[in-house]
């Protein structure tokens, strides 16, 4: 660590910066000279009472890497969980979140581990979702009898990532691609796929999602009209390309992107207000100039979710003085 760094000022400006998601900026204080100090304070703050403090003490050693935070991590997560409440609940999925960030071999052991220590229960989708995408990063065939295990013993109805996590790891993209057009599909298996890919895109599962655009067009009408599955996967899609638009919508081939353009513009009058305002910022960032009428036209009244269309409209103006 710097010389003469306040050591609490430097834990309360991580633990602010892990609060309002400024990932870089607490990823630059742990990431300063002297690790082994910063290891030791990252190790003590997951002792704080304060589960925000342990939050981002999980995320700092995440950053770390190493084995020796494997271990810490994984000690921890069977402390968190067993507290049994709200906050030993939010410190799992953050200790999960740094697991999943890990390139140690060790990560995916004890993500696994994790995951077979599940029980069934009301709160299991809580802690299967972010589990399951934490795994997708860490994909890789032998994890394929082992999530089939665990979605036989939890027995989970709901759309849940842990079935899309299965679906990824049995399919190659081609097979996806093929499978995202398929309308007898149910649309909340796709959904569930969205759902894990947005955790992560590999180069080899880009060419398959102007499947999953393709796919929306047969929804939209349910989609504008009730706030359902065929609502909750349109938001998902959006959200999904919202999540990697500086990296997927360059490199959308042409047909794809004003496939992706037109089904955004008819989302706008979506019932559900989820959809309506992903669509206006997607088509903010993959409209033409004369979209900002259509988006002034749909403009909510409150004034948050204004503001948003308005900013959507104004990219789309600068855009045509350009």
């Amino acid at each position: 660590m710097a010389r003469g760094l306040n050591v609490e000022q430097w834990r309360d400006e991580l633990v602010r910066a892990y609060k309002y998601g400024e990932e870089a900026h607490a990823r630059a204080l742990v990431m300063q000279p002297g690790p082994r100090k910063i290891r030791a304070l990252l190790e003590s703050m997951l002792d704080d009472p304060d589960a925000l403090v342990r939050q981002a003490a999980a995320f700092g050693l995440g950053q770390l890497g190493g084995a020796a935070s494997v271990r810490r991590l994984e000690q921890q997560l069977a402390l968190e969980e067993t507290r049994g409440d709200y906050d030993g609940a939010s410190v799992v999925e953050a200790i999960t979140q740094a697991l999943g960030c890990l390139d140690e071999a060790g990560s995916r052991a004890a993500l696994v581990r994790r995951l077979r220590r599940l029980a069934p229960g009301k709160s299991v989708l809580s802690e299967v979702n972010p589990l399951a995408r934490a795994l997708w990063r860490y994909r890789h065939p032998e994890l394929l009898p082992v999530v089939r295990e665990a979605l036989d013993k939890l027995a989970l109805s709901a759309l849940n990532s842990l079935h899309g996590l299965l679906l990824l790891l049995e399919k190659s993209p081609e097979e996806l691609r093929t499978w995202a057009q398929d309308m007898a599909v149910p649309v909340k298996h796709k959904t569930e796929v969205l759902t894990v890919l947005e955790e992560e895109v590999p180069d080899a599962w880009v060419p398959p999602l102007p499947a999953f655009i393709s796919a929306s067009q047969a929804l939209l009408d349910n989609a504008v009209r009730q706030d359902g599955e065929a609502a909750y996967y349109c938001e998902r899609l959006l959200s999904f390309f919202l999540s990697h638009k500086e990296r997927l919508l360059p490199v959308l081939p042409e047909e794809a992107r004003s496939e992706l353009c037109a089904v955004a513009r008819r989302l706008l009058a979506a019932t559900s207000l989820n959809c309506s305002v992903r669509a206006a910022v997607l088509i903010g960032h993959v409209g033409a100039p004369e979209d900002a009428g259509l988006i002034k036209a749909h403009r909510p009244t409150e004034p948050v979710l204004a503001k948003v269309f308005d900013d959507a409209a104004r990219a789309l103006r600068s855009r045509q003085k350009e």
